[in-house]
């Protein structure tokens, strides 16, 4: 980004500045992680072998006409599902889901050919040029500014003090944001993903966050600059443009989209290494062995555990019909472990050989910031590998562990190092 513009990269004083979260803010966003679940997986393989398209009637709902649900749990029928948008569409559970929170113009909630227009439009963002500049001018700077907070102490919370901050301060800088504003910015990302347990909050946050953007991309409208808010302003695709509020609806995704997920699978990275010692000296030894465990880390442990779609026509999925109407959940986090298509795929193996899983998506919705999220994932074990010698896991600790019944990560990472 342009040097010139406030608050975006300048990197050695603005890093200083940067607020790294506060214990307050964490708690807030942790009390949304529902219940203790450390290990859903026997229950998921269990499912996935009685019953791999499992019906759930909804005889208990108040309305006559209620549909059943349907959990996908084998790779193949996942996958099935996934890459046919026009059987199973994305809109209107995104829409009665989303909606109110994140606008009409949600892209998880469109299908094509709306969709692939709108993904169009916003890709631009998001290719492999950007993806440089943003590692170079904002991730790495944003990265060593976190472990600078810490780096001579010999211990630290690398949950709370590094992966919690580190995805939001990306965003905000990718957009543009003046550094006075990230303290805010992060607490609007936080009530915002918090919709699913406090509601209200999340609803009153959105608009606060598209009043301000509104402010910005107006700003950007009238002088451009090096920042994503003035990339998707001047975006164009066959003579057509971004309206006002496609942009607004795409900004508050980001929170989602590139704050949460990003924030759990670098946590979930993180833990699965250093609670293996062997594969973590393995990496730290040879580097080329990142792209690995980042993709091994996604297929295990999945930030996400599953998706909602609804199905448009009658249709037979694994030899089971499913009605139109019906709410159809692809369980990404059985499908990651089927056994069909890995071997031992209860096992975290950064050797094994590679596979494609689901855990970024696949089909038409297939992830946006997969390419951000993994340079993000790498540049973080990178940088605390090479700064903090001895990394390893607090012995001390209280009980660091993965949890989450729809949404998993660890919740701490007690460390030492030096």
């Amino acid at each position: 980004m342009d040097s010139s513009a406030q608050g975006t990269t300048d990197s050695e004083a603005a890093a200083q500045e940067r607020p790294a979260g506060d214990d307050s803010d964490f708690e807030v966003f942790d009390d949304a992680v529902a219940g203790d679940a450390r290990d859903p997986y026997p229950e998921l393989a269990a499912a996935r072998k009685a019953s791999p398209v499992q019906r759930l009637e909804m005889s208990n709902m108040p309305h006559d006409d209620a549909k059943p649900v349907f959990f996908v749990y084998r790779y193949d029928d996942v996958l099935a599902v996934l890459r046919d948008g026009e059987t199973y569409s994305s809109g209107q559970i995104i829409e009665l889901i989303m909606g109110d929170v994140m606008g009409k113009h949600i892209m998880l909630g469109m299908d094509d050919p709306e969709h692939r227009r709108y993904r169009a439009l916003v890709s631009t963002a998001f290719g492999q040029k950007a993806i440089v500049r943003w590692e170079a001018q904002l991730v790495e700077p944003i990265a060593n500014s976190l472990i600078d907070r810490f780096s001579d102490r010999g211990r630290a919370d690398l949950v709370r003090e590094f992966t919690f901050p580190y995805p939001t301060q990306v965003i905000a800088g990718m957009l543009g944001l003046p550094r006075e504003d990230y303290r805010q910015f992060q607490r609007w990302s936080i009530e915002i993903l918090s919709v699913f347990t406090r509601r209200e909050a999340a609803i009153a946050a959105s608009a606060e966050v598209k009043g301000y953007l509104a402010r910005i991309l107006g700003d950007r409208r009238r002088e451009p600059r090096d920042d994503l808010i003035s990339d998707l302003a001047r975006a164009e695709l066959d003579g057509e443009r971004l309206s006002d509020e496609e942009i607004f609806s795409f900004l508050r995704l980001l929170l989602p989209a590139g704050v949460e997920t990003t924030y759990r699978s670098t946590g979930n990275l993180l833990f699965s290494l250093l609670s293996r010692p062997g594969q973590l000296a393995a990496v730290h030894a040879d580097r080329s062995l990142i792209a690995q465990a980042i993709e091994e880390t996604v297929r295990y442990e999945a930030p996400l555990l599953n998706i909602t779609r609804i199905a448009t026509r009658d249709t037979v999925l694994g030899g089971v019909d499913i009605p139109a109407g019906s709410t159809v959940m692809p369980m990404l986090a059985a499908a990651n472990r089927d056994e069909s298509r890995w071997d031992d795929p209860d096992q975290f193996d950064i050797f094994r050989n590679a596979r494609p899983s689901v855990a970024w998506g696949q089909g038409p919705h297939i992830c946006l910031g997969m390419h951000l999220a993994r340079v993000e994932m790498r540049t973080a074990l990178t940088l605390l590998l090479d700064r903090l010698p001895g990394l390893r896991l607090d012995p001390d600790g209280d009980d660091p562990h993965i949890r989450g019944q729809v949404f998993r990560s660890p919740t701490s990472l007690p460390v030492l190092f030096g």
